[in-house]
């Protein structure tokens, strides 16, 4: 549609241009007073029209298949063929025109010699040819520049989607994990966190198959992971959340803060001693969004690797795609705790 746009707009361009340069007389009669007539008139216009021929015909033919496939030297030979061609037509016509038209019998002595006229008109259909090169050469940029957009923007939902299917998994996957370990701690409250898995799947199924969410459905997700991860904490454990009430109309990608919650819970808890899991999510009043989690640091060993990792790596790859120079992501110690705080702009 741009496409069509910025054609259309050209050839606009292009008509009043011509326009104007074929109504050129026009403007030195109404200075003068002087009537236009047709014999002053074909004294001129054939000027112009070699200028349509040179423009055209480097627009349609000698730019597409000379210029643009490096045959320079073609190129320019066929322009100057042109040049010397039209020049000497005009130079023709010009005679024809002072004798037959205008019944002269010969040039004014006083004006200037004939090759003035050839060298002007050369001059003028050099500068004609090199303007049809310019507006060629910019249209086939803007032709480009749409053509890789189109390109970069077909990579990017492919990769988008690429990594979506890995994080559906990735979710059942550590999910499943929890679960399994409520089974033997506590039975009942494991068949409750199946029925709680299938209303977060639906989410993650269906969901995350849009290219972006209501807010508040994506707050209504967490805070049900959190409610389903929580079941198998102990007592030992301080869970703080903090979610804002509504979304206040934001829309954004599904899911894009679901593994920084993952990793707290995973590497969060003690399995013996105290630990803490604070998970803050605020909307700020240029609807900037800030999400911080904090959590007491217990690694996993080499031997456990339930997730491998895949759900930041994941995560940071979404976000170089759909926040490019729009997002912060900080993992990392920060005096004996673990932070990770996501900022989108």
């Amino acid at each position: 549609m741009k496409m069509r746009k910025n054609k259309a707009l050209q050839q606009i361009i292009q008509l009043i241009g011509w326009g104007i340069i074929f109504g050129f007389p026009l403007f030195f009669t109404w200075k003068e007073a002087e009537s236009l007539t047709w014999t002053r008139y074909l004294g001129y216009v054939f000027v112009p029209v070699s200028f349509m021929i040179i423009f055209y015909l480097n627009y349609f033919v000698f730019i597409d298949r000379l210029l643009f496939r490096k045959k320079l030297v073609q190129f320019l030979l066929a322009n100057v063929g042109l040049f010397v061609l039209l020049s000497l037509g005009l130079d023709a016509w010009r005679e024809y025109y002072i004798f037959h038209i205008l019944n002269e019998t010969a040039h004014h002595p006083d004006g200037p010699p004939k090759m003035m006229f050839i060298l002007r008109d050369g001059m003028m259909m050099a500068l004609t040819a090199a303007l049809g090169v310019a507006i060629r050469m910019t249209q086939n940029w803007y032709v480009v520049e749409a053509e890789k957009k189109e390109l970069e923007k077909a990579r990017t939902e492919a990769e988008l989607q690429n990594l979506k299917s890995q994080l559906n998994p990735h979710f059942l996957f550590n999910t499943l994990n929890n679960i399994y370990s409520l089974i033997a701690i506590d039975p009942d409250r494991a068949q409750y966190a199946v029925h709680d898995l299938s209303r977060l799947l639906r989410h993650v199924l269906y969901e995350n198959s849009q290219q972006s969410v209501p807010l508040d459905q994506e707050l209504a997700f967490m805070k049900s992971y959190i409610e389903l991860m929580s079941l198998r904490l102990s007592g030992k454990v301080e869970l703080k959340v903090e979610l804002p009430p509504e979304g206040k109309g934001i829309l954004l990608p599904p899911l894009l803060f679901i593994s920084l919650i993952e990793n707290a819970f995973k590497h969060g808890v003690s399995p013996t001693g105290k630990s803490f899991i604070h998970i803050g999510f605020k909307i700020e009043e240029n609807r900037r969004i800030v999400c911080r989690i904090e959590n007491s640091n217990f690694p996993k060993k080499d031997t456990d690797r339930s997730g491998s990792g895949v759900g930041l790596e994941n995560l940071r790859k979404r976000l170089g795609l759909l926040y490019p120079g729009r997002h912060k992501l900080q993992t990392g110690l920060e005096e004996n705790k673990y932070v990770a705080e996501l900022i989108l702009y």
